[in-house]
């Protein structure tokens, strides 16, 4: 009997562990439903707020006479406060726990997007426009953050791409949404954009109160999952967690040191330019294509966001079953890059519309496999300070694209310039792709 016990314990042993995978993954299968159409919707609010100036610019820049110029330096200031408080927000967040940060986030940052209704030139537009950057310094990387307390590193980038299709879903909403509420110019005695403003801030507000009494700080605090789902799921995040500390950085400073993190920052600087260069002023690009009123912008103007989402789910979904990260990023900039070029140098309005949807399709392939990167590289504090490190510098470029496009479209009879600036940045992107890539397979 005794030298059947070895044999009995590892049969044991085998059967707990197997029992311990099964509640681990229908924990994932509820926080993947409980959590994340929650987080997209939040995500979604949050990409409405940013983007829709483009819609109110259709008629606030005559109101308040902006030009193009005007219009570009100050939807890009939007990016210049976000970068200055991303770092120390999503180091707050990891502090002070999701819940609490991201519900201050939300409600501030709806206050200042309702208050855009108020600007009343250049300048009080550009103030407003940093506020809001400040206000939502730290959500979307607290975000990514967040998704790691949940989900091991196999799950991330279908996690992510999931919650971030709603940049994509946005810009669908954005557009009709955008269009019906500029019609109620004069209600109330305010214009079409000054309502836009308000009503598209105000669920931040709401939602920002819902999740301070809702969401989970992390698994231990989620009461839909069993006592044992629980365990089961802090079990197996711990042991990725003791992995990824054994062999990676984990210190603040080493994420402020790595190199790659500083390339990571540099390709998403480079496609995060290319995506708002053109969300920020796709309404005007389809108003000189030749579509007459606001709605039909809006409607027109949606379908670029569809391709972006199904782009998005896809090769987030090809990521994860192949476990390959850069080359998926690598060359989805690559097909964004054709897309801008194209559009560069059609000329007729219906094969540019059908180029910039391919560059769409490229850009919103990036995102997925991308924020599933610096995990592999970054944990615990580093993580959060190298994530907020990588959006922040990269989210200049939300900075660099709508201004520049703003500038060259100022000085020429269109947008074929500003498509070849989107298409070189992309080419960048898509270089340092395929040289982390290389990089990696060598090492």
């Amino acid at each position: 009997m005794k030298a059947n016990e070895p044999n009995f314990e590892m049969r044991r042993a085998a059967v707990e562990r197997a029992y311990d995978e099964r509640l681990a993954a229908a924990a994932i299968v509820k926080a993947r439903r409980r959590l994340l159409p929650f987080l997209f919707v939040l995500y979604i609010v949050a990409y409405l707020d940013r983007i829709n100036v483009g819609f109110a610019a259709l008629d606030m820049n005559r109101d308040l006479g902006l030009s193009e110029t005007v219009f570009g330096l100050g939807a890009g200031l939007f990016f210049l406060g976000y970068f200055l408080f991303e770092i120390p927000s999503n180091l707050i967040l990891a502090r002070v726990g999701a819940r609490r940060w991201i519900a201050r986030i939300l409600v501030s940052w709806g206050a200042v997007a309702m208050a855009m209704a108020f600007v009343r030139g250049a300048t009080s537009f550009y103030a407003m426009r940093v506020l809001l950057g400040i206000a939502e310094a730290g959500f979307f990387p607290g975000m990514i953050l967040y998704l790691t307390y949940w989900f091991p590193p196999r799950e991330q980038a279908r996690a992510i791409a999931t919650f971030m299709t709603a940049t994509a879903i946005a810009g669908v909403i954005a557009g009709p949404v955008s269009g019906v509420l500029l019609t109620m110019h004069g209600f109330a005695g305010l214009a079409g954009w000054q309502w836009l403003f308000i009503i598209e801030g105000a669920p931040a507000v709401i939602l920002g109160l819902v999740v301070a009494k809702r969401l989970p700080d992390g698994v231990a605090a989620a009461r839909w999952l069993s006592e044992g789902e629980r365990e089961a799921l802090a079990a197996r995040l711990a042991a990725d967690r003791r992995q990824v500390e054994a062999a990676r950085s984990h210190q603040l400073r080493d994420a402020f040191r790595s190199g790659k993190v500083w390339m990571l920052a540099a390709i998403y600087f480079t496609v995060v330019l290319s995506l708002y260069g053109f969300s920020f002023w796709l309404p005007n690009i389809v108003k000189q294509m030749g579509a007459r009123s606001d709605l039909a912008i809006g409607f027109i103007a949606a379908v670029p966001f569809v391709l972006e989402a199904i782009s998005m789910v896809q090769v987030s979904k090809s990521s994860d079953r192949s476990g390959e990260r850069r080359m998926h990023v690598a060359i989805s900039a690559l097909v964004g890059c054709v897309g801008f070029a194209l559009a560069a140098a059609a000329e007729q309005p219906t094969i540019v519309f059908a180029a910039i949807c391919v560059a769409a399709a490229g850009v919103g392939g990036c995102f997925g496999p991308f924020w599933s990167i610096p995990t592999e590289h970054l944990s615990g504090v580093a993580a959060a300070g190298g994530i907020a490190l990588i959006n922040s510098v990269g989210n200049l470029g939300g900075f660099a694209g709508p201004y520049a496009v703003g500038f060259i479209r100022q000085r020429s009879a269109g947008f074929a310039g500003a498509y070849a600036l989107l298409a070189s940045s992309l080419l960048i992107a898509s270089f340092l792709g395929f040289t982390i890539a290389h990089l990696d397979r060598h090492r």
